[in-house]
């Protein structure tokens, strides 16, 4: 849906389905009632998730002519792929497989391949297209930051983008067509902050890239990085850099400054829980935040001392759970999408408020079009959160447009 100069919809990774037709089946039975719910007398745009075997199937036969005549006759468009979880994604223990495999394996490569030539169908004149993806692997698959094997997979997943990036440039210079794709800081990426992200940007895939576009076209640096820029872009997940305790407007701004452009802004928002001495509350948040504690997805914890300017980081919510009573930290925020129209889940909270704060960054800045909602987590939810899905993702749908 276009509201104000936004277009506005939500990942539909949501959805069970590791098949197409599985998939499928999911899209036709929710989406037609969310739409009614939130866009009922307008187009609507979908962002879809589809793993590397959906995806292949897909450009099989009648598959692609078939979701265009649906999408066509439901009034959807679609400018956006999650392509960050490759495999199964719902009914077994995901955890750090979602980053596998990474991007200095080239399975990894020929799936976003495969999406993009999927999306260059799909994409809607007048658009441009992205899709998002992980963060060029999990850190903790690769030994200590600047080790051996932590260098080259930095070179080996940065000559495989760029080598995709190659491929997006004859696209938009054969079709017209400007596709790029969003790299998506997260909790234990390689690339796990705003600011990592922007280091690798102009320290490693810069000059990787003028050296590769001038040795295989001929290019110079100034139209090396000028195909770079448009072809690489960020996902900014609002949950991710909430996270962090990052400073939105700074992040922002740095990007802006040096021409690094946002494909898509994920609207996401983490769990929070501030400490206070009260131990008996924060027995009742111990209590709570347990019930948050599920074994499919990788719940990160990041905490802040209250007279310190460093945070501390846990791999998972079960490693935090075990210290939080003798914790002198001020406060944590688990990675944990819940639904982004509450702020407060009883005795915890949500980090609502870095989502407000980027929607006011944007009035002034408006660094991209594209909003997604991207709220996964569902199906394992406390059952005191969940109602029935299509009016979740509808009110979802709504609080992001009213907030606008």
């Amino acid at each position: 849906m276009e509201h104000k100069g936004y277009h506005i919809t939500y990942c539909t990774n949501i959805h069970s389905g590791e098949t197409w037709q599985e998939h499928f089946q999911e899209l036709k039975e929710h989406v037609p009632s969310i739409k009614e719910q939130f866009a009922p007398n307008g187009p609507m745009a979908l962002g879809l998730r589809l793993s590397d075997k959906a995806a292949k199937e897909l450009q099989r036969g009648r598959a692609l002519n078939e979701l265009k005549s649906w999408l066509k006759e439901n009034d959807l468009y679609v400018f956006t792929f999650n392509g960050f979880p490759f495999g199964d994604f719902h009914k077994s223990k995901v955890k750090d497989a979602v980053h596998l495999p990474d991007w200095s394996d080239k399975r990894r490569l020929a799936y976003s391949e495969n999406l993009f030539e999927i999306l260059k169908e799909l994409l809607p004149a007048g658009m441009h297209g992205g899709i998002s993806t992980n963060p060029l692997g999990y850190r903790h698959h690769f030994g200590e930051m600047g080790s051996e094997p932590w260098k080259e997979m930095l070179r080996s997943s940065t000559l495989n983008i760029l080598e995709l990036v190659a491929k997006l440039h004859a696209i938009k210079e054969k079709e017209g067509k400007i596709l790029h794709l969003d790299i998506e800081p997260e909790p234990d990426g390689i690339l796990e902050t705003g600011d990592e992200f922007f280091d690798w940007y102009v320290n490693v895939l810069l000059p990787l890239g003028r050296h590769y576009f001038q040795k295989h076209f001929d290019y110079d640096g100034q139209q090396a990085e000028r195909i770079i820029k448009t072809h690489v872009q960020v996902c900014y997940d609002i949950c991710h850099f909430a996270l962090g305790f990052e400073a939105h407007k700074k992040q922002m701004q740095q990007l802006r400054d040096h021409g690094i452009r946002i494909g898509k802004i994920q609207v996401s928002a983490a769990l929070k829980l501030t400490f206070g001495d009260d131990m008996e509350h924060r027995a009742q948040q111990k209590n709570a935040l347990e019930k948050f504690d599920e074994p499919i997805y990788l719940h990160q914890v990041i905490a802040r001392k209250a007279d310190e300017n460093g945070l501390k980081r846990f791999k998972d919510l079960p490693d935090a759970l075990s210290v939080m009573m003798e914790s002198e930290d001020e406060e944590w925020r688990s990675h944990f999408h819940v639904p982004v129209f509450a702020d407060q889940f009883g005795v915890l909270e949500s980090t609502q408020d870095d989502i407000l704060e980027v929607l006011d960054i944007q009035k002034d800045l408006f660094m991209s079009p594209y909003l997604e909602v991207e709220t996964y987590t569902w199906a394992v939810l406390p059952d005191s959160l969940k109602l029935p899905i299509d009016q979740s993702i509808a009110r979802e749908l709504n609080w992001l447009k009213d907030k606008i």
